[in-house]
């Protein structure tokens, strides 16, 4: 499995940016994905993550829930994640990630088989 992650940028607090990332290797749809951030000097952070077969449940970080929506394509083999209200503290580089099983804690970094390179999101004040 290779995730590819990108969408990145610098931008000003308020506005919004789109993640997106590509899954090839695997059948996609049985995959569930998410995303991770971390940010300087910081561990890795959970973000969001979406069910497998379609994406019908939706998990979200605190800090991000109401601002960030996590989405899937599965006939694309993509994984979005709409940012909006953007904050100085989302400043982070974001990982796509992928798990296999399907279950355990969504946000425990150690489930995902599959980690992408991340993209680097930069808010400014």
């Amino acid at each position: 499995v290779q995730l590819q992650a990108f969408g990145g940028g610098s931008v000003q607090v308020g506005d919004s940016l789109r993640l997106s990332c590509t899954f090839s290797g695997r059948a996609f749809a049985n995959y569930r994905m998410g995303w991770f951030r971390q940010a300087p000097g910081k561990g890795r952070e959970f973000v969001a993550a979406i069910s497998w077969g379609g994406g019908g449940t939706k998990y979200y970080e605190d800090s991000v829930k109401g601002r960030f929506t996590i989405s899937r394509d599965d006939s694309k083999n993509m994984v979005y994640l709409q940012m909006d209200s953007l904050k100085p503290e989302d400043t982070a580089v974001y990982y796509c990630v992928a798990d296999e099983e399907g279950t355990g804690n969504v946000k425990d970094s150690y489930i995902y088989d599959y980690w992408g390179q991340g993209t680097l999101v930069t808010v400014s004040s």
